[in-house]
């Protein structure tokens, strides 16, 4: 059996708080199919509906942060295979010249930009249960 670290026992009874950005035409069909698979994911994520991924501003991450969000995701199109041509790649510049105000706060591991397509419901579980359990690692972001 494997002996839990210091910081995991803190964090036993831990559920985390976890906010995600999904896109309408394929990351939210893509949860919509986890859903309908039954495929298993932990359910303390929240979803939230965009139309594009280009869309979620980052005043809107540092919102969710500053209300007690532990962690949070923005999902949109594979590259190349957005709806709205170009809005994933407009996300993607837009989360990378973000990284250094997410670093300089500490939250650079709470937050993740991933792409998953309609068809990949299974991948969507995969990714909520694996950040999830990061979060977990990392604890409560407001104490």
């Amino acid at each position: 059996m494997k002996s839990k670290t210091k910081n995991e026992e803190e964090h036993i009874g831990f559920r985390p708080n976890i906010l995600c950005f999904c896109c309408s035409w394929c990351s939210y069909a893509g949860a919509d199919l986890a859903g309908v698979s039954r495929f298993q994911y932990p359910p303390s994520i929240r979803i939230v509906r965009v139309m594009c991924s280009g869309r979620v501003d980052p005043a809107f991450i540092l919102e969710a942060f500053k209300d007690g969000i532990d962690g949070i995701l923005v999902t949109g199109c594979h590259i190349g295979d957005c709806h709205y041509l170009k809005g994933n790649e407009y996300a993607k510049e837009r989360i990378e010249r973000y990284q250094d105000v997410l670093k300089m706060l500490g939250l650079e591991k709470r937050f993740k930009l991933e792409w998953v397509s309609a068809s990949e419901g299974k991948r969507f579980s995969e990714l909520i249960t694996e950040f999830t359990a990061q979060i977990k690692k990392l604890g409560p972001l407001i104490q």
